[in-house]
């Protein structure tokens, strides 16, 4: 791919975000990719066995890789060619980042309403809101931000930088499968360890790059919350911490962690969605730099 193809694609694809949001489920290519995952998982419903749970999550995430990676290849491959195959590969990008989406998800929780805050905030965290106080809740809505900063925008872009449209599609999947099945349960323990720790492998940079990039904004109280919080989890705590130094508060997960300071309130929701947006720009920035370099 040219240089300038791929600057082109990508600021195509921005604008696709930005202007329209996400695609219709109907049409998305992410509600697709877990389709062979589910399938897998319909094989062995009663996961007597660790062993062949593991290798049938495995197995699934390969073929899933090869068939999305694939696609990525081809129409990175005939797009100079065929007008209609850029297109294609525009839409495919768009679907591996959300800018849009995880700001307007994030803004419906700017709310006094208590029940509605409950409600928005648990359509973007896994923990259970029923019980959280304006505090705890908000806090979950700026964590949700920040951490989403890493995978829905930095992985794909960052993959794509490096190995085009191939390496977006392939951090998109593996990152859905995370999403769907890398949780500790009966079911999923073994079924999803495979996805899940390679979901951790490919977000060691992404998660890094986006503290980094977060940091940009006040560097030295950012630096404090990274050395004293970032090894919490081994992605997921570098950019909340950086987020956390740079506003100048206290986040808490209930019996998981917690970030000395005061917790968020809808004041300072607020100022969350103004950095969001700060960094966002930083980080498109380096992207068509680096698109031109590399």
């Amino acid at each position: 791919m040219g240089i300038n193809e791929k600057v082109l694609v990508f600021l195509l694809a921005l604008i696709i975000d930005l202007f329209f949001g996400e695609f219709p489920s109907v049409i998305h290519p992410v509600v697709y990719m877990g389709r062979v995952g589910k399938f897998f998982d319909n094989i062995y419903k009663s996961r007597s066995s660790k062993a062949v749970s593991f290798v049938l999550g495995m197995i699934s995430l390969i073929v899933e890789l090869i068939i999305w990676g694939g696609l990525g290849y081809f129409l990175q491959s005939f797009s100079k060619r065929f007008t209609i195959t850029m297109i294609f590969e525009v839409c495919i990008l768009k679907s591996t980042f959300s800018i849009r989406s995880l700001y307007e998800h994030v803004k419906r929780c700017y709310t006094n309403d208590v029940e509605l805050l409950r409600k928005n905030v648990s359509m973007i965290v896994s923990r259970d809101t029923s019980k959280l106080d304006k505090s705890h809740l908000y806090s979950a809505a700026v964590e949700s931000l920040a951490e989403n900063i890493s995978d829905s925008i930095t992985g794909p872009l960052f993959y794509y930088v490096l190995f085009g449209l191939p390496g977006a599609v392939v951090y998109r999947v593996v990152n859905t499968y995370d999403a769907l099945f890398g949780y500790r349960n009966a079911r999923y323990e073994w079924f999803g360890k495979f996805p899940a720790r390679f979901d951790d492998l490919l977000n060691l940079v992404p998660s890094r790059l986006t503290a980094l990039f977060i940091s940009f904004f006040n560097f030295k109280r950012s630096w404090e919350y990274i050395k004293k919080y970032g090894g919490i989890k081994i992605n997921a705590t570098y950019p909340m911490s950086a987020f956390a130094g740079v506003l100048g508060l206290g986040f808490e997960k209930i019996g998981y962690y917690k970030f000395d300071g005061k917790l968020p309130d809808m004041e300072d929701l607020g100022k969350a969605l103004r950095l969001y947006k700060k960094v966002v720009f930083l980080i498109i920035l380096v992207v068509v730099f680096s698109c031109m370099v590399v």
